[in-house]
């Protein structure tokens, strides 16, 4: 955790938004929407929330833990690793390339510090979390899991047996988010198969429910450091995010055709324009 003005955490978060596009542009590979929408979500996270340790350990004893189920925004999270120093800054224009670590879906064999989790299929993160969260209970650890699951996401099944599973066992050392941003690969979600009204879902599978606008900065710190004094309480907590699919970047905002494709040149040079440097490129 660290003390930084929310001035600061904007010029952290342009910066994460450079090395998104620019990543995903190098490769003409990647997802660049749902790791836009999500950048102040992680900038607050590592920046302000957890207790973590760019020292890695697989383990995390003492200190909290993330588990980024949705993987496929695996920039923005590669981006956020580097920035606070887990590895080299350089490593981001290894991105997609043969035998780099930095693979499109994050996986724990390339030893990649920050990752503890293969996330490439969809609908696992939140039961591996709760076995990391369960762990932190029977060695006295008081420290918390956090987790990140796209909307398109709750399609799957595995998820609502986990929600069950925490709810009903009384896990209340986690802090699950939502990102709903109403897209996904083949379109709006509404369309693909509809979630419903999903506080009152969460809520009905016993978990603590909270709702923030994912993209205004101050509003994602209050809401996660109201969640962490939920904690301990008996029952999970869900945050239900609203974010814009391709927030930062205008003509990519708001529109699920930028789920899964990458900027030519021209479209990155709009892009780059409208995104501060701050922090120096890879």
């Amino acid at each position: 955790m660290q003390n930084q003005s929310i001035g600061e955490l904007k010029k952290f978060a342009s910066q994460i938004r450079r090395d998104i596009v620019r990543m995903v542009h190098a490769q003409n590979s990647g997802h660049p929407g749902g790791s836009l929408g999500c950048v102040e979500y992680f900038t607050v996270l590592y920046k302000v929330i957890m207790n973590h340790n760019v020292n890695f350990s697989m383990d995390g004893v003492n200190e909290d833990i993330f588990f980024l189920s949705n993987g496929h925004i695996s920039p923005v999270f590669y981006s956020t690793l580097a920035r606070c120093g887990y590895f080299s800054i350089e490593e981001l224009s290894t991105f997609r390339k043969i035998d780099s670590r930095l693979q499109g879906h994050p996986t724990t064999h390339e030893g990649l510090p920050g990752v503890r989790i293969a996330s490439g299929s969809l609908g696992q993160g939140l039961s591996v979390a709760i076995g990391a969260a369960e762990t932190k209970k029977l060695n006295n650890d008081s420290s918390l899991i956090f987790t990140l699951h796209g909307d398109g996401e709750l399609q799957e099944g595995q998820i609502w047996e986990a929600a069950m599973y925490a709810a009903g066992n009384s896990i209340d050392n986690i802090i699950s988010t939502i990102d709903y941003n109403g897209r996904q690969i083949d379109g709006d979600v509404d369309d693909v198969l509809p979630l419903g009204n999903l506080e009152e879902k969460w809520t009905a599978f016993g978990w603590k429910t909270l709702s923030c606008n994912g993209n205004n900065m101050t509003e994602l710190i209050d809401t996660l450091n109201l969640a962490k004094s939920m904690t301990g309480k008996g029952s999970p907590i869900m945050i239900i995010m609203k974010t814009e699919m391709g927030y930062g970047v205008d003509f990519m905002t708001g529109s699920h055709k930028w789920h899964g494709i990458a900027p030519n040149d021209d479209q990155l040079k709009v892009a780059l324009d409208q995104l501060e440097e701050t922090l120096g490129d890879f």
